[in-house]
């Protein structure tokens, strides 16, 4: 939202409450609070009728500094407020002298100046990173009387903003307005599902506005050096996250608001589902699974769209009795064959529905401020909205979603969320504006724990579409509705890159594109990228997924590729732990992981899966592609084929193929099984050495993301030593990629392969050996 007309005039009808001035300062041993005033009022005489803005900046945890700025104080609050992890007692260092004051904490600092006027500096490690100047931060009175809060912070030369949600917009933000209010949109327009009030900076920051409403950001925009945020209201928080590096950035903001829960291990594999609007009963679905299954195509998660309900009736949580006759048999001979089960659900409830008139009666639906209930047609025939401010509505809601679970359902497809109205009344008396974005986290939040409370801790997961700060909590999430069309296929990478970016781990995307049917040749480069990414799903809407409706060779490119997947899935597990752990995004943008060289902080056609990997999918009919590897000497996965980086490539692949590079100085963890995702990781597991430069380590896991052993390889001079934390109780090997002799090994057998030496190492051997190298 704008305020000012160019760089020096206010908009006509707008009045503004500029801090101009430091005018008093006070100080604890946890905090330092100022009064900002519009004007220098050192004489007593413009001391009176004088508006001032209170500005206190504390610290939630170390490297993170809260800003709170209050001009009217007395206002009402009402809920809901984001969740915040604040520790207790966080030391913080504030100095002052005759020309400035200061508050510390870890690395991070804030810096005002009491002398020449309002000016508000952060550092980090004594690196200026941010700063608010003269006049920046703002109270605002609109033209129609409305207030609001303003702050515009620094942004320095060759500084780009990243993050701000699911944003399928152009990925470095810089240029553009975004107002954080969750719409159903689809991933061709600027609107977002996933709105997250978060931008992150490749100097090394964060900024965490922390307002569930709507918050406006001007990015490089209203003032092209500048970020500008503003709420409605007479207050305003936001916190400086810092870190130094965006890795770090993003650990310390996930710390703040939640870390990504940990999915299980089967749900990596791939989901196939009826789509939305198609023909489909028990016959359909069997046609699906054993087509899949006779083509040797690895299935872990049957997924039942909408329709699983009655139409006009949804949600009311019942099986079609005309289309399934049988659920419960229908799931029980599902799970024989050893899937999952995901069913649609959202949290609206049809007129038709047989719940509607229980809802209304108890109170458990969204009501206008004369008392009726909130309807409309959208969607379904006068349908209401579940108030999850309602405690007994949400054991109501989850009573029937336990029913499913109780059938052998595993997990549901928390749809919908984002058209959430204002013009209601919520039970514990919440703002709605504050609720139309945060409702998508207490709505996922009950599915979630539900799952959790009713399956095991670590067996929980969703397929949710809307989300707001601290959803990732609750994975996976999707993109949304898509189109056949690789420009989609493009913007779904993008809104995927900017959502891990802004602290969420894990995110999947509808292989093919939902809207309309993809040719062929779509299905099958959307196939090699889907099947690298975090989660994997065939979804359409009116036409169904199965390969063999494309055509026999989509067939083999989805198997090779699942099947690839199921082989990486140690690598990937841990990889997930580790982002469950830390913070991170499995697949991640390349300014994660290369954050010192500038041609990554653009990137946004290639990623890294994992720390190791590097995908690069192919948006075109024609099969060509250009990537780009940074520093160091990268290999090829599939053709062993080493090359340098820091530079650009194009090149050709045919449809089992795309640019996948393995970074030098990796261990990658190689499975035994090519057929599922959730197997015994450590029995037989292949540690494939990648460039070995110094010291590489890797974890493996099981399939509960418990550690089974850590393997540290050391490069010598005409060595690689090999040490364990702990003795495997399973076989497992080694595997130097480019390496054709080594000298022997005690206690090892030594094989040669097409991609290098292969050491076998029996069970419960050695903790530590030396591999001389004779290359």
């Amino acid at each position: 939202m704008k305020f000012t007309d160019g760089n020096w005039l206010i908009k006509e009808g707008y009045d503004l409450i500029s801090a101009a001035y430091l005018f008093q300062s006070s100080y604890d041993d946890k905090s330092l609070s100022v009064l900002a005033t519009p004007e220098d009022v050192s004489r007593r005489s413009a001391q009176l009728d004088l508006p001032v803005l209170t500005v206190n900046y504390s610290s939630p945890m170390e490297e993170v500094i809260r800003v709170k700025v209050v001009h009217h104080k007395g206002i009402k609050k009402r809920g809901p407020e984001f969740s915040i992890n604040a520790q207790e007692n966080v030391a913080v260092d504030i100095q002052e002298t005759v020309e400035k004051i200061s508050l510390k904490s870890g690395s991070l600092a804030v810096e005002l100046d009491k002398l020449n006027g309002w000016g508000v500096q952060f550092f980090n490690d004594h690196k200026r990173i941010t700063g608010s100047g003269f006049k920046g931060m703002a109270h605002v009175t609109g033209v129609d009387k409305a207030t609001y809060m303003r702050e515009e912070l620094d942004l320095s030369v060759s500084e780009n903003v990243y993050g701000l949600g699911e944003r399928f917009t152009a990925f470095v933000k810089n240029g553009q307005v975004v107002d954080t209010w969750n719409k159903d949109g689809g991933t061709s327009s600027e609107q977002s599902y996933k709105n997250i009030p978060f931008y992150l900076s490749n100097q090394g920051y964060g900024v965490f506005v922390n307002h569930p409403e709507n918050v406006s950001f001007e990015v490089a925009s209203e003032k092209v050096s500048k970020v500008q945020f503003s709420v409605e209201g007479e207050s305003l928080e936001y916190f400086i996250i810092g870190g130094g590096s965006t890795k770090k950035v993003l650990e310390n903001y996930t710390s703040l608001t939640g870390k990504p829960a940990l999915p299980p291990a089967w749900s990596f594999g791939l989901w196939l589902t009826t789509s939305f609007t198609t023909d489909y009963d028990e016959a359909t679905v069997n046609s699906f699974v054993d087509g899949m299954s006779e083509r040797d195509l690895p299935l872990s998660v049957f997924h039942f769209d909408c329709f699983w309900m009655e139409a006009l009736k949804w949600c009311d949580f019942e099986w079609d009795k005309n289309v399934f006759p049988d659920p419960q048999g229908m799931l029980t001979r599902l799970k024989e064959k050893g899937l999952k089960i995901c069913v649609w659900i959202n949290p609206y409830i049809s007129q038709q529905s047989h719940l509607f008139d229980e809802a209304v009666e108890k109170g458990y639906l969204l009501k206008r401020a004369n008392g009726d209930v909130w309807q409309w047609d959208k969607w379904q025939p006068g349908m209401g909205i579940v108030d999850f401010t309602n405690p007994q509505a949400c054991d109501w809601y989850n009573g029937h979603l336990n029913k499913l679970l109780d059938m052998g359902v595993d997990s549901f497809k928390t749809d919908f969320g984002e058209r959430i109205p204002t013009d209601v009344v919520y039970h514990d008396g919440s703002s709605p504006e504050k609720m139309h974005n945060y409702y998508s986290f207490i709505y996922n939040k009950k599915v979630f724990e539900l799952l959790e409370d009713k399956l095991g801790k670590g067996e929980a997961t969703l397929f949710a579409r809307s989300a707001t700060a601290g959803g990732q909590k609750f994975p996976v999430h999707w993109g949304g509705d898509c189109n056949a069309t690789y420009e989609s296929m493009a913007e779904s990478l993008r809104g995927g890159l900017s959502l891990g970016l802004s602290g969420f781990g894990f995110w999947s995307h509808d292989i093919g594109g939902f809207e309309s049917t993809a040719p062929a040749d779509l299905y099958k480069r959307w196939a090699a990228f889907g099947l690298l990414s975090s989660h994997s799903r065939l979804h359409g809407s009116t036409s169904y997924r199965v390969p063999w409706l494309y055509d026999e060779e989509s067939v083999e490119v989805v198997r090779h590729f699942t099947k690839l997947k199921c082989k990486l899935m140690p690598y990937l597990y841990q990889s997930a732990v580790h982002s469950a752990d830390i913070g991170l995004p499995i697949m991640r943008a390349m300014l994660l992981e290369f954050s010192n060289d500038p041609t990554c902080d653009h990137l946004d056609r290639q990623y890294m899966f994992g720390d190791s990997l590097l995908v690069a999918p192919i948006f075109n009919e024609d099969g060509v592609v250009s990537y780009y590897l940074p520093k160091g000497t990268w290999t090829n996965y599939f053709t062993n084929e080493t090359v340098q980086g820091g530079t650009w490539f194009k090149e050709k692949h045919d449809y089992l193929s795309l640019p996948l590079f393995v970074r030098p100085n990796a261990v990658v963890a190689i499975g035994a099984e090519n057929s599922r995702p959730d197997y015994d990781y450590a029995e037989n597991v292949e540690l494939h050495v990648f460039q070995l430069k110094k010291s590489a380590t890797t974890t493996v896991t099981n399939v509960k993301g418990e550690e089974e052993f850590t393997v540290t390889m050391t490069k010598q001079e005409d060595a690689i030593t090999v040490s364990l934390n702990k003795q495997p109780s399973k076989p497992w090997s080694v595997v130097l990629r480019g390496f054709h002799t080594v000298g022997s090994v005690q206690g090892t057998i030594i094989e040669k392969t097409s991609l290098g030496i292969k050491l076998l190492i029996p069970e419960g051997d050695q903790t530590y050996f030396v591999i001389p190298l004779e290359d």
